[in-house]
């Protein structure tokens, strides 16, 4: 499911910036772009996002700046063993030491300023405020998306369900259209002084009506819809319990073909199948 956030949190000297993005995919996998000096919090930053989102591509990133007004000032303790450094190496090669102020802004990362001075764990609780805001955004997006595919799979459903009723009211009178046909073919080719034994074509359709029965393929297919329809009537993350249920419905509604021996539920089955893979592709967005 898609969805973007984006949440702030300040501390009246900092500011941090989570900006995430979702889109489908089967399983979770996130990618959240930290500064450097907070890498250890990805552990965290992705156990808070995963207990929020169970499926999906999430994709973001996290910004730490001053706040407008605010001053920050250079990390000396990070700019002393630089300049002594590079000091040490120009007289081992014998250079003139013609550093200046202005020399510092070649060393971007001397000048970084003191906003993480206090540590990763320190900056936790203020990341997680910002990071629980982008997430309430972002699942408010898919919370929206979610009653929308709702809807259409229930729609897609009552589609199916109407085909095995059609299937299911055909298949009784299957063996007596055998019976039929059967009968007429023997008389066709039996002598009338010698016509068939009503015991041995009776035996021939009770042997055929009991290879063609499906009835229960079509109860387990009645089961699937029934918790189809409590899976959506509890909510919570369904997608790969309905993912499971029309693996399910292919197979019975594919056993169903196989053993009707019959050419309209035949077509049927056909257009069963097709609005079940319908059914399945919209179930890969659900979380």
């Amino acid at each position: 499911m898609t969805g973007f956030g984006r949440g702030e949190a300040s501390d009246g000297a900092r500011k941090i910036t989570v900006e995430i993005g979702s889109v489908n995919r089967k399983q979770f996998d996130c990618n959240v772009a930290l500064p450097r000096e907070l890498a250890v919090l990805d552990g965290k930053l992705q156990s808070l996002i995963h207990s929020r989102i169970s499926r999906g591509y999430i994709k973001g990133a996290v910004v730490v700046s001053a706040v407008e007004g605010g001053t920050s000032e250079p990390d000396l303790s990070q700019l002393r063993p630089q300049i002594s450094a590079i000091r040490a190496a120009a007289n081992a090669l014998n250079l003139r030491d013609d550093l200046t102020a202005a020399s510092l802004l070649a060393f971007p990362d001397a000048l970084k300023t003191c906003l993480l001075a206090g540590g990763a764990e320190d900056i936790w609780p203020l990341l997680e405020e910002a990071l629980s805001a982008a997430l309430d955004r972002l699942t408010a997006m898919r919370r929206t998306e979610g009653e929308n595919l709702k809807c259409d799979l229930l729609s897609r459903l009552d589609a199916l369900r109407r085909i095995k009723e059609e299937i299911a009211a055909r298949a009784p009178s299957i063996p007596l259209r055998y019976r039929e046909t059967l009968e007429k073919r023997l008389t066709a080719l039996l002598p009338p002084e010698n016509p068939v034994a009503p015991e041995l074509l009776a035996r021939e359709v009770a042997v055929f009506a009991d290879r063609c029965d499906i009835s229960e393929e079509l109860t387990r297919l009645d089961s699937h819809f029934q918790q189809a329809d409590k899976i959506f009537k509890d909510g919570g993350a369904c997608g790969r319990t309905l993912d499971f249920l029309c693996q399910e419905m292919f197979r019975e509604i594919n056993t169903t073909g196989s053993k009707a021996n019959d050419a309209e539920i035949a077509r049927l089955v056909i257009a069963f199948k097709t609005g079940l893979e319908a059914v399945r592709e919209q179930v890969q967005n659900i979380e």
